[in-house]
């Protein structure tokens, strides 16, 4: 597995893996139970997004859409 995404907190990060579920791509939330323990901890670089190592491009390029605001 591979890091597709780096989110500020949990919300976020479910909101990317949501985006790249719609998009076929299974994506998996890490951090939930480290948010808990230290408040804002996405911004330590602990609440990633996961995808398979095949999925990768694909999910970075709609990261990427996403950050960009090219996507409605």
């Amino acid at each position: 597995m591979q890091i597709a995404y780096r989110a500020r907190d949990i919300t976020e990060a479910h909101i990317i893996a949501g985006l790249l579920k719609t998009s076929g791509i299974e994506a998996h939330v890490g951090g939930h139970y480290l948010q808990g323990a230290m408040g804002e901890i996405g911004t330590a670089g602990f609440t990633n997004v996961h995808v398979d190592d095949e999925d990768w491009v694909r999910s970075r390029a709609l990261v990427e859409d996403y950050e960009a605001g090219r996507l409605a």
